[in-house]
C-alpha cells in the first residue's frame, strides 16, 4: 500500500489552512537535544515544532508512536557510478538504497567514466540523473594533474569541494603523484574557497612496496600490501600543506589509529582539517577480510581491532567530523576475480545509519538511545551540511529548513539479508548481521520517499534535485 494511503488525513480545518504534513508523537532529535514534539511541514520546509499532543489541521499525519525522528542523513561519500559504470550501480538503485537507509541527500564522487573534471560537465551529469533519483544530491568535483586550472572556474552551484586521490585503484586511475602539483592544488583551493576531500594514502609508498613484494595471493596478505604506512605518510604531508596554505581539507575513510591521532592533533592546533570515518572501518577488521574475502577488500584496507577501537574512541570524543558510507558497489562477478584483480569497495549507503547505531549501542550499552542518536545526527547530518555548503537548508530539524527526516525505531532488532539490499549489485557485506535500529520512514522535502513498515517496502517519486550550495565554512565544525 502506498505510503500516502497509510498516512491518515487531517480531521479538522479547511484545506488552505491545513499543513501539508504533520508528524505527531515523535522523539525529535534537535540540535539542542531530544524532545517529545511534533513537526509541521508546508511547501517542503519545516514550519514549526509543535507540542507533542497538538493536532493542528493537516492533509497527512505521520504518527511516530514514540519513535525517534532524526534529520535526514547526508551521505557525503557515495559512488553512484553515473556515467560509465552503471552496470554495477545507477542512481535509480543507489538512491533507493539511500532512502531505505534514512539518507535524504548524497554527495557523489567524481571518479566515473569519464570523470567529472570539467565544470561544463556538471550540468550534463545532473541531466542524466534527473527523474531517477529519490534523494537530493551534490557532486564533488575531480582533478587530475592536467586539469588543475579548471578549479578556477568552479562556482558554488557546480561544486564547493574537490576530491583528490593521493593513490588509486581499479576505479580511481587519476592520482596526483607530483608534489608540486599537489601543492598547487592546495594553494588554488585556498584561493577559491574550495574544500579539498582527500583519499590520503601515499602512492609512492605503495609503488615502492609493489616493486619489492609479490602480488597478494590471498586476502590474508592484502593488508600488508596496502599498509597503514601509506596513510600515515600521507596524513603528515597533508598537515604540512594545510599549515602552509590554510586550505579547508577533509580526509575521508581514515583507517588507522595513527592517522586519527595526527588529524585530531592538527584540528586541535586550529588547522582547518577534519576527517571522516566509514561504517565499514567501524564494523569490520582485517580478520573479517581474511574470512569473507572479496566482499571486504577495501581501499583503504581494513586494519586491526586496536585501530577500530581508536576510531570509535575518537568518534565518541568528538574528534571525528563525519561518518560516510563510501558506497562503492561492484558486481559479484567482479569481486570474485583473482585476488590481485578484485576491485576494492562495497555498497554501504543503506547500511550506514543502522550499522553505526548498532556499533555505538553495543560498545556503549550504558548510553541511552537519545544520546546515541544525538551524536549520530551531528556526524551524519549537521556537520556534513556545515562542511559542504548545505547548512542553510539541510542537516537539522529546525523551522525554515528542508523537511528531511527519518523515522527511526531505535530498539528494533532485525537480521540483514541479501533480499533487503537495494543497490543494483544485489549484495551487502552485512548479510547475516543482527542490527539494532531500523529506518521505518524516510521523508525528503516533505514527501515520503521510503516506507518500510509493511510487508512490502514502498518507494516514492524519483524527483530528487541537484542542489545549489553556499560557500562552505572554512574550519573544523562542531
Amino acid at each position: 500500500m502506498p505510503a500516502a494511503d497509510r498516512l491518515r488525513a487531517g480531521s479538522d480545518g479547511t484545506a488552505h489552512r491545513a499543513h501539508d504534513l504533520l508528524v505527531i508523537r515523535a522523539r525529535v532529535v534537535t540540535p539542542d537535544g531530544v524532545r517529545r514534539a511534533g513537526v509541521a511541514v508546508d511547501g517542503g520546509r519545516i514550519t514549526a515544532l509543535t507540542a507533542p499532543d497538538a493536532r493542528p489541521a493537516a492533509h497527512r499525519v505521520l504518527d511516530a508512536a514514540g519513535r525517534h525522528l532524526l534529520p535526514g542523513v547526508i551521505d557525503s561519500h557515495v559512488h553512484f557510478r553515473t556515467p560509465g559504470l552503471t552496470h554495477k550501480e545507477d542512481w535509480a538503485h543507489g538512491s533507493r538504497a539511500a532512502a531505505a537507509g534514512g539518507v535524504t541527500t548524497v554527495i557523489d564522487m567524481p571518479n566515473t567514466r569519464p570523470p567529472l573534471t570539467d565544470p561544463g560537465e556538471a550540468a550534463a551529469k545532473a541531466a542524466l540523473i534527473e527523474g531517477t533519483s529519490l534523494v537530493d544530491h551534490r557532486f564533488h568535483f575531480g582533478v587530475t594533474e592536467q586539469t588543475v586550472d579548471r578549479l578556477r572556474d568552479l562556482t558554488p552551484q557546480l561544486a564547493t569541494s574537490v576530491k583528490v586521490f593521493m593513490t588509486g585503484h581499479h576505479t580511481a586511475p587519476h592520482v596526483i603523484r607530483d608534489p608540486a602539483t599537489l601543492d598547487r592544488i592546495f594553494a588554488l583551493a585556498a584561493e577559491r574557497g574550495l574544500r579539498l576531500v582527500l583519499h590520503a594514502e601515499d602512492d609512492g609508498v605503495f609503488t615502492l612496496l609493489d616493486a619489492f613484494l609479490t602480488p597478494p595471493d590471498s586476502y590474508a596478505s592484502y593488508e600488508s600490501r596496502r599498509p597503514r604506512t601509506g596513510g600515515i605518510v600521507a596524513a603528515a604531508r597533508v598537515i604540512e600543506l594545510v599549515r602552509r596554505h590554510g586550505t579547508a581539507t577533509h580526509v575521508v575513510h581514515v583507517s588507522s589509529a595513527e592517522e586519527s591521532d595526527l588529524l585530531r592533533a592538527a584540528a586541535a592546533a586550529a588547522l582547518p582539517l577534519t576527517h571522516e570515518v566509514t561504517a565499514h572501518h567501524l564494523s569490520f577488521t582485517a580478520t573479517d577480510t581474511r574470512r569473507q574475502g572479496a566482499r571486504l577488500r577495501l581501499s583503504p584496507a581494513l586494519r586491526t581491532a586496536h585501530d577500530q577501537d581508536r576510531l570509535w574512541a575518537a568518534l565518541m570524543a568528538g574528534g571525528v567530523a563525519t561518518i560516510g558510507s563510501d558506497h562503492a558497489p561492484h558486481t559479484i562477478e567482479e569481486k570474485v576475480r583473482p585476488v590481485p584483480d578484485a576491485p576494492p569497495g562495497l555498497p554501504g549507503t543503506q547500511e550506514l545509519l543502522t550499522a553505526v547505531h548498532t556499533g555505538m549501542r553495543r560498545r556503549h550499552p550504558e548510553l541511552p538511545a537519545d544520546e546515541a542518536l544525538l551524536r549520530i545526527a551531528r556526524l551524519a547530518s549537521a556537520t556534513p551540511a556545515d562542511l559542504f555548503g548545505l547548512a542553510g537548508r539541510k542537516g537539522r530539524i529546525l523551522p525554515g529548513l528542508d523537511a528531511d527526516f527519518v523515522l527511526f525505531d531505535a530498539e528494533r532488532t532485525w537480521c540483514m539479508s541479501a533480499e533487503h539490499a537495494r543497490s543494483k549489485c544485489g549484495w551487502s557485506a552485512y548479510e547475516g548481521w543482527t542490527f539494532t535500529g531500523r529506518p521505518d520512514v524516510t521523508v525528503r522535502r516533505g514527501q515520503v520517499i521510503y516506507d518500510g513498515r509493511g510487508a512490502h517496502p514502498w518507494f516514492g517519486a524519483p524527483d530528487g534535485s541537484w542542489l545549489p550550495a553556499e560557500a562552505p565554512a572554512p574550519g573544523p565544525q562542531g
